[in-house]
């Protein structure tokens, strides 16, 4: 029977039977927790938690899931997947236990011929909770299973809760014996390779508390209203019906297992490896099928990067396998066809998914080959020093050079016996999304195809720089770009980036940010100048707005540089290199550059260290530093080969690109190292530097920041009118502000625990008042009301349980006392005894009231705390108490 067939019996069973076929929901949850649906019930999960009341009774559905914890495992083992389908039938209020064993029990065990899947009856075995007594007992009497094949489970196996508090229950799972070629027989609990589970059914009849696992949770009592959730996986039962030995081998796997054979020529079965490899892509290329389907793209974040993570391994299988050229569109053909049977939408929107799915692979293969050497130099240096880890900058190269997704990195070290530094790696990634943010407006390739760039360089060839010796210099527009779009001209207003022949404009790199300026053109049309980017190596893009004229392309022009922010950029890239210098040679050559800004004024430099940089060594730092200020040394430039420069000493950057000519900067007999920036003529020309402080921005790396010349200046300055102002308000010396100021803020820390301690004190004092004018509602003894704003949650709770401890009389007793913190309502809710033996219980009175708040709570049935988001409803949150009260007792 054909996957196909298997969902539309399902579908066509159930809706006979009065249930409500719902499509499946798109993989994209409608979720702030998930990313993907992942279950069957998630579509129906606002239902079972009581947010949404059900539009129906009872449903059906076949939804698509994708769960992606175990990716590494898929392909090898036959029973990891990515993508599945789960049949489910629900009810919400309607029939529970022996409804739902009937109906399943009918479905797999109706002759193929009479509308059902024909399974034979004695091949059946069921599992059902441990304490579950009425589910055995419909299994043997109702249905007539054999009590030797019913067999019952602890809580981990047998046991369904969505992990947090709500709806809970027992589950019966139903599993089919596949024979003595797949295991010892004793059932289930001996052996599930044996005896594969096919459909759950879950009776959430509780509802349970707070805890952690499987098992550890408390169960607080019985649900108001019975449902059922239960799933059947489509791939497990047509395995079965399909007679092969796992899921791949189904009719919608082995397809496009049979089809990468045929585009690989390596035949599925032959070989232990081969066979991994053509698994993944069957899984993974059925997987971003669904998903780009769905509206999901490739990309770097969130569901994108599962899309684009499982993509990518799909097609270095391929080339692992022997595939030298595309490969997706073929492999999407048998995908599309098959799977469209069961969602014609795939048919329908077949471009678009070739589209996304071609454009992803051929961007991955460009990028492939180089990607794959370069790791594999990696590696061999990293074995050949003995190490065993790769270093995070290596695999933030290959993911931000080359688009390696870190699992692919990781996978692929895997394999030749590498580890690597994923925390350094998350560093990157977390300073290039922060620097991406701050650019955001104005960055940086343009809006434009780098094709158009390219197009220039070859046509125009490489920008000459002139800025290391000019700041303006006549130029020719050899390019010109309006709204990221090739236009032979502009006009006032206009957006543009601007290509010179010849600028001494320096590009944004290295650290060093951009200059700003003009170009003015002969015709006297002006150009602002805001950004300069190397989009494409050699080709200088000017980024600005046109503010006077027109601009055409051919037009002879005049570039100017801000010369002003020109010289405070190069002070502060100088004092850079000082400040690498220095730190190496007060920590040690770990202390290598891994990053850095220059800016007008001030920078900030990165650099290896497995810990915090003491106080004392960083003054010492900033002191050798101005100490070579005022040696006064000169500071040059000077082009040799790359070999030439290391045997000379020069310290170059991991990650920059260097070509075989490098320019050298060196600064006296102090440092020396490969530069493309700009730089001070002598060290005098910096005047001050002085460090703001050091931080960790990652594991094994600290940042220095600092400002240089006039702002190191004016930030002493400042700071010296601070301390004269504390020095007059304390009336004391400079050297003596740190005790007196400690001293004064312990008095303070004193005086606020004296004032907490009082009002603490006056809050309580209000318990005998409180317990005096209990109310009395049909024999329950209600305390409700307010207390002063600014009760904190444990004085609050204090206060409830003293109330509740002066009721006397064996009265059965609810207190529920109401409080705004920092503008947040906050209620505490107690019961004793006596009232919860009338079914006054504290977490359900607390989820009214917080409810009524605007948030929500919970707790023990004795005791528990909620709040809110709306202070102005307190009164109509105790108003809920009280009727919960009244209704109950």
């Amino acid at each position: 029977m054909e996957s196909a067939e298997i969902r539309r019996r399902w579908l066509r069973f159930f809706e006979e039977r009065g249930h409500t076929v719902v499509p499946s929901a798109s993989l994209i949850a409608d979720d702030p927790t998930l990313l993907l649906v992942p279950a069957g019930m998630v579509p129906f999960k606002p239902y079972f938690l009581g947010e949404v009341k059900p539009p129906f009774s009872r449903a059906t559905s076949v939804q698509k899931c994708v769960r992606t914890p175990d990716i590494e495992e898929v392909g090898k083992t036959t029973r990891h997947g990515t993508f599945f389908q789960m049949c489910g039938n629900f009810s919400f209020g309607d029939y529970f236990k022996e409804g739902a064993i009937k109906l399943s029990w009918e479905l797999l065990t109706t002759p193929v011929a009479d509308g059902g899947y024909g399974l034979d009856p004695e091949k059946l075995w069921i599992t059902v909770y441990q304490d579950d007594d009425e589910a055995e007992r419909i299994w043997r009497d109702t249905v007539g299973v054999p009590a030797e094949r019913i067999q019952r489970l602890g809580k981990k196996d047998n046991f369904w809760s969505m992990g947090v508090p709500g709806p809970c229950g027992p589950c019966s799972e139903i599993n089919y014996d596949r024979g003595p070629e797949f295991g010892p027989e004793g059932g289930p609990a001996v052996n599930d390779e044996r005896y594969v589970e096919i459909w759950n059914l879950v009776f959430m009849q509780y509802e349970r508390g707070a805890g952690d696992g499987k098992e550890d949770f408390p169960i607080l009592g019985d649900l108001p209203a019975k449902n059922i959730d239960t799933g059947l996986g489509l791939e497990r039962l047509a395995m079965i019906l399909q007679g092969v030995r796992n899921m791949y081998e189904t009719d919608t796997l082995r397809v496009v297992i049979d089809k990468a054979t045929e585009l690989t020529g390596v035949a599925y079965g032959k070989a232990a490896d081969s066979d991994v490899s053509l698994r993944v892509v069957a899984d993974h290329m059925r997987t971003s099928v669904m998903l780009i389907g769905d509206g999901v793209t490739p990309g770097n974040e969130g569901r994108g990067y599962v899309l684009r993570r499982i993509m990518r391994r799909a097609i270095r299988n391929m080339r692992m396998l022997g595939a030298t050229g595309p490969v997706v569109a073929d492999l999407l053909d048998v995908i599309i066809n098959t799977m469209g049977q069961q969602y014609p939408e795939l048919i329908e929107d077949r471009k678009r998914i070739e589209t996304v799915a071609l454009a992803e692979e051929a961007a991955f293969l460009k990028t492939l080959k180089a990607g794959t050497n370069i790791l594999d130099t990696a590696v061999t240096e990293t074995k050949a020093a003995g190490g065993t880890v790769l270093a995070g900058e290596k695999a933030f190269l290959l993911h931000d050079t080359w688009g390696f997704p870190i699992d692919l990195t990781l996978e692929m070290a895997a394999e030749q016996g590498l580890a690597v530094d994923e925390d350094g790696f998350r560093r990157l990634m977390k300073e290039q999304r922060e620097r991406a943010k701050a650019d955001a407006k104005a960055k940086k390739t343009g809006h434009a195809d780098l094709s158009a760039y390219r197009e220039v360089a070859d046509t125009a060839g490489a920008t000459d720089f002139t800025g290391y010796t000019l700041t303006e210099n006549e130029a020719t527009v050899v390019g010109l770009l309006v709204d990221g779009v090739p236009s032979p001209a502009a006009s006032e207003g206009d957006e543009v980036e601007i290509v010179l022949d010849r600028t001494p404009f320096y590009a944004e790199g290295g650290g060093q940010l951009a200059d700003q300026g003009r170009i003015k053109l002969h015709n006297g049309a002006v150009v602002e100048i805001r950004d300069v980017q190397k989009p494409v190596p050699g080709v200088n893009v000017h980024k600005g707005v046109v503010q006077v004229g027109e601009v055409t392309v051919g037009a002879s022009a005049y570039a100017v540089i801000d010369v002003k922010r020109r010289r405070a950029i190069a002070r502060a890239h100088s004092a850079t290199h000082l400040t690498h210098q220095a730190l190496r040679d007060a920590l040690g050559p770990t202390a290598a550059q891994a990053g850095s800004e220059n800016s007008p004024g001030r920078f900030r430099f990165d650099f290896g260290s497995p810990a915090a940089v003491p106080g004392t060594v960083l003054t010492d730092v900033e002191q050798r530093i101005n100490e070579v200020l005022s040696r006064e040394l000169d500071v040059h430039a000077e082009i040799m080969s790359l070999d030439e420069a290391k045997k000379s000493g020069a310290i170059a950057e991991f990650g920059e690109k260097y070509g075989e000519r490098v320019r050298v900067v060196t600064i006296g007999d102090f440092s020396k190292e490969l530069c493309g920036g700009t730089h001070v003529a002598n060290t005098a020309q910096l005047g001050l530097v002085k460090l703001l402080g050091e931080s960790s921005i990652g594991s094994g790396v600290r940042r220095v920041e600092a400002l240089v010349g006039a702002d190191a200046y004016d930030f002493l300055a400042k700071e010296h009118t601070v301390v004269a102002q504390l020095t007059e308000l304390v009336k004391g010396r400079p050297e003596e502000l740190p005790e007196k100021i400690s001293g004064m803020l312990a008095k303070l820390r004193d005086a606020e625990k004296e004032i907490e301690r009082y009002r603490a004190e006056k809050v309580l004092q209000a318990a005998a008042g409180l317990a005096e004018g209990a109310r009395d509602v049909h024999g329950v003894a209600l305390v409700t009301g307010t207390v002063p704003d600014g009760t904190g949650a444990d004085d609050l709770r204090k206060l409830v349980l003293d109330v509740r401890g002066r009721i006397q009389g064996g009265r059965p007793a609810v207190v529920a006392l109401f409080t705004v913190a920092n503008g947040r309502p906050l209620t505490v809710i107690a019961t004793n005894e006596a009232a919860r033996e009338r079914g006054l219980k504290a977490g359900d009175l607390v989820r009214t009231a917080a409810k009524t708040l605007g948030g929500g709570g919970g707790g023990k049935p004795d005791v528990a705390q909620g709040g809110g988001q709306n202070p102005e409803a307190v009164a109509d949150a105790i108003a809920a108490v009280e009727r919960l009260v009244a209704e109950a007792a």
